[in-house]
């Protein structure tokens, strides 16, 4: 059992141990790009950087094996790098992390380390997905409602909003129909998905039966 815990690299690196945790990464690399796709969305180019980022990692972990200098000369180098890239989602971030450090284990030759960690990691959020994403979310909601420009948008919905949503945020507003309209645009929350029709007859009651828009959130899929 200890064999497994071991590291198979000593202070060089021959080749056959070098090949054995490149393969152990990519194949690991692409477990975790794999499960990314579980019951979410994402582009092709991150999912192939998930799926190279366990390699790329442990190739620098090799490098920089025993050798301070080596190591301080990495870190500067990353630090001149100024990714210009969008805010990840949270599932996104958990992946990345993941992935690298699935490489510094096969990069300090811990290979059955790297395996187990990914293994374990990628069958709870599989669990944790499958269990939560009927709580959470399911209910949210994306409401534009277009008013007239003589009514004042600040508190005229605020007591529907109490009784229906559990919570609300006015995100946008913007102008329509040549500045004669107004158009909002809120992120709610239901208490109940039943009464969404009877949320949407009280608020056509105060915007003057003008146009409602309630539709599911989407989430932004960009690549980072």
């Amino acid at each position: 059992m200890n064999i497994f815990f071991t590291s198979v690299i000593d202070t060089s690196i021959s080749a056959a141990a070098f090949l054995l945790c490149t393969g152990t990464s990519l194949i690991l690399g692409i477990l975790i790009a794999l499960a990314h796709c579980f019951r979410n969305r994402a582009t092709p180019g991150f999912l192939i950087a998930l799926a190279l980022i366990p390699m790329i990692s442990q190739t620098i972990v090799h490098m920089v094996n025993g050798s301070i200098g080596a190591g301080i000369a990495v870190a500067g180098a990353f630090s001149l790098i100024r990714f210009r890239s969008i805010p990840g989602t949270a599932r996104e971030i958990c992946s990345i992390f993941l992935a690298m450090t699935v490489g510094i284990c096969t990069g300090m030759g811990y290979v059955g380390i790297a395996a187990l960690v990914c293994c374990i990691v990628l069958l709870a959020s599989m669990l944790y997905t499958v269990l939560l994403s009927g709580k959470f979310g399911s209910t949210e909601k994306t409401l534009k409602i277009t008013i007239p420009e003589t009514l004042d948008y600040e508190e005229v919905f605020d007591d529907l909003f109490r009784e229906y949503t559990i919570k609300y945020q006015l995100i946008r507003v913007k102008t329509v129909h040549m500045g004669s309209l107004f158009q909002l645009e809120y992120k709610i929350l239901l208490r109940d998905s039943a009464r969404e029709k009877s949320f949407i007859d009280a608020l056509r009651c105060r915007n003057g039966n003008l146009e409602i828009v309630c539709s599911r959130t989407e989430f932004s899929r960009e690549e980072m």
